[in-house]
């Protein structure tokens, strides 16, 4: 994966990420953060539960996480778990490519949906969803607490639209 001019390493989650990625949903997502034992179940629910982890480039720090993905593999709606990008790599594209990346595993496992959940309040997130052709199917009130925040359930079709191809 290439992000403006950095080449980044994408690998599978390991049970060794498990504390840096704990660490890093506290100072991302505060009060919605996952646990090191959410993280524990997510990685025991493999193969339908696929979670990969952006690193720098060969010749850096290897366990520094720029960011990271997963997705839930249910059939033909595949879940974006979770999606998220390191304070030091936000603003680089990262986070589209990840979800592009999702996208790609989501086909390929069969998908023809891709769904997720995001905090209305959560800006950057939204206008990247929709960039990406994501829309909004209903209105989950007060779903986040504390604080009384909705979450916007979106949609993807991952079916080819006219022109494109499979491949």
């Amino acid at each position: 994966m290439t992000t403006g001019t950095r080449t980044l390493t994408v690998r599978a989650l390991a049970w060794t990420d498990i504390p840096r990625l704990a660490r890093l949903e506290t100072e991302l997502f505060a009060q919605d953060a996952w646990s090191e034992q959410t993280w524990w179940a997510e990685l025991a629910g493999r193969p339908r539960r696929d979670y990969v982890v952006v690193t720098p480039g060969p010749g850096a720090d290897q366990d520094d996480v720029l960011g990271y993905a997963g997705l839930d593999l249910g059939g033909e709606v595949a879940d974006i778990m979770t999606i998220a990008v390191a304070p030091a790599a936000q603003g680089t594209g990262l986070g589209s490519e990840l979800l592009d990346l999702l996208s790609q595993r989501a086909r390929e496992a069969g998908a023809a949906y891709l769904m997720l959940e995001v905090r209305d309040d959560n800006e950057p997130a939204k206008k990247l969803y929709a960039r990406a052709g994501f829309e909004t199917l209903t209105v989950r009130r007060r779903y986040y607490q504390p604080g009384d925040i909705d979450a916007l359930v979106m949609r993807k079709s991952l079916e080819p639209t006219e022109g494109e191809t499979d491949g």
